[in-house]
């Protein structure tokens, strides 16, 4: 049982996305449920809560303008939707075929390759995504000794030693840049893959360790399964940031206002200080917002300084509608595109497909993505030439017939932070700097040690707890 002192406590949390909400959320629960003496205050820069994630709800479709579905493997999300009472509104996805684009052409992805179901040996020969070369260096992977290195690795290098080049630029290169956005060359393993060098170092053939453990690193992306592995909600994944909203009692987010600095307060207290020329007094704060907008709070302090060095891609979601006549009869959910492609997009999603019911029927629903680390500057294109630029792109790879009914394109600048070789290391030596300095502020979010929606989550409920037992004991 928590010891309750009569003073009551504030903490103030900056930042109104996943990470920030689910805080808010848990603490103020808890502090109901155990009539603690807390006050919340959650600060939000903009006028609205949710950070990237934003539904569009027009004329009978739903369009996310940002992450579009969550792969929830340890149901941090639902536990948050139950919390919340709509669990019952999770959906989940439809499967398909899957393609990549190399050169010109599209190429199905072969089912479970490199999923460590032997990796079915007929259709991985039979594949046109790889020369003959390329399918004998994959099966190297059986004999190649375990990484002499314990300590962090691009996912690049890691990948090309068990499996060779070709796998790699044609198969997990597409595949990893739809979700990180990023270069592989200078991606962390050990913070986006952490599991993969235990696997090597327990079985060494990463394909058995694979197959004995029940693990794909890349079904996220593949979905091959006879049952979608993607989640969202009925009317759109703003649903949970709405509930989360709706869920907090009245007076306690500040909307439009932006923090300025990080102060020490009187008494081991933070002033917390606005752009609106107040101050609020803080015993403990969570920080939940980007990289660049934690290390400016401090720059008056000189701390968070190692934060500089970390990058972020920037990118854009274009979403556009078609009649279902204006397309061929390719079966596909999804494709990817290689770096040898002649293609701009990055990737492409059938919606109508992955999720049926979400738009009228008889059209179709194409969600592509452009830019990532090293090709920025299309996104800073117009609305005009980034329509274009798609368009032709789907009038090659599938057979787009006209123009869209409606497109919709949502810009992300420095949206997708990018958890290079060290990140891990980096992170924990910045978190400890600011204990040492200010030890009741704390670091939580995409920036930090996860960027997917059920890894925020998990991190605001987290820092949620840590926060309250620092407070109040356990």
């Amino acid at each position: 049982m928590m010891l309750v002192t009569q003073k009551r406590r504030k903490v103030v949390v900056v930042g109104g996305g996943i990470t920030g909400l689910t805080a808010a959320f848990y603490m103020q629960k808890e502090a109901i449920a155990k009539e603690l003496p807390l006050d919340i205050v959650l600060v939000e820069s903009s006028l609205r809560l949710g950070g990237k994630i934003q539904t569009l709800r027009k004329n009978g479709f739903i369009i996310e303008r940002g992450p579009e579905s969550f792969f929830d493997r340890e149901n941090y999300v639902y536990a948050l939707a139950k919390d919340l009472g709509i669990e019952q509104e999770m959906i989940t996805s439809n499967t398909g075929p899957t393609y990549i684009a190399v050169g010109s052409q599209l190429y199905p992805i072969p089912s479970n390759l490199l999923s460590g179901a032997t990796p079915h040996v007929s259709s991985f020969i039979t594949s046109g995504l790889f020369s003959l070369s390329g399918k004998v260096r994959a099966a190297g992977d059986f004999f190649i000794p375990r990484s002499a290195q314990d300590d962090d690795q691009p996912l690049g290098q890691f990948f090309r030693r068990r499996f060779g080049a070709e796998i790699v630029e044609n198969l997990v290169e597409p595949l990893l840049a739809g979700t990180f956005a990023g270069d592989i060359e200078q991606l962390s393993m050990r913070s986006t893959f952490p599991q993969l060098y235990g696997l090597e170092q327990k079985y060494r053939s990463l394909l058995i360790g694979m197959k004995k453990s029940g693990t794909n690193f890349l079904n996220n992306n593949l979905n091959t399964e006879s049952k979608g592995i993607f989640q969202t909600f009925n009317n759109g994944l703003e649903t949970l940031i709405e509930k989360l909203e709706e869920s907090l009692l009245p007076g306690i987010v500040m909307k439009g206002v932006k923090v300025e600095e990080i102060e020490h307060g009187m008494d081991g207290t933070v002033q917390v200080v606005l752009n609106n020329f107040t101050q609020l007094k803080a015993d403990a704060v969570i920080i939940a917002t980007p990289f660049n907008v934690a290390r400016k709070m401090f720059s008056k302090h000189k701390l968070l300084t190692e934060l500089s060095t970390m990058k972020a891609a920037t990118i854009a979601t274009v979403t556009m509608a078609f009649k279902k006549e204006q397309l061929g009869d390719l079966d596909a959910i999804s494709f990817f595109v290689s770096r040898n492609s002649d293609f701009s997009i990055t990737s492409c999603t059938w919606i109508n497909r992955k999720w049926p019911g979400t738009i009228p029927d008889d059209y179709v629903l194409l969600r592509s993505y452009i830019g990532r680390v090293g090709d920025e500057a299309i996104v800073a294109l117009s609305d005009t030439e980034i329509e274009k630029t798609v368009l032709q792109d789907l009038m090659k790879t599938i057979g787009v017939d006209g123009e869209p009914l409606m497109t919709v394109v949502s810009r992300w600048k420095n949206a997708m932070p990018q958890y290079t070789v060290g990140h891990e290391a980096k992170i924990e030596r910045v978190k400890q700097e600011l204990r040492e300095h200010f030890p009741t502020v704390k670091l939580s979010g995409s920036s930090f040690e996860g960027i997917s929606i059920p890894e925020c989550v998990e991190q605001g409920k987290n820092v949620a707890d840590e926060v309250l037992t620092e407070m109040f004991g356990d």
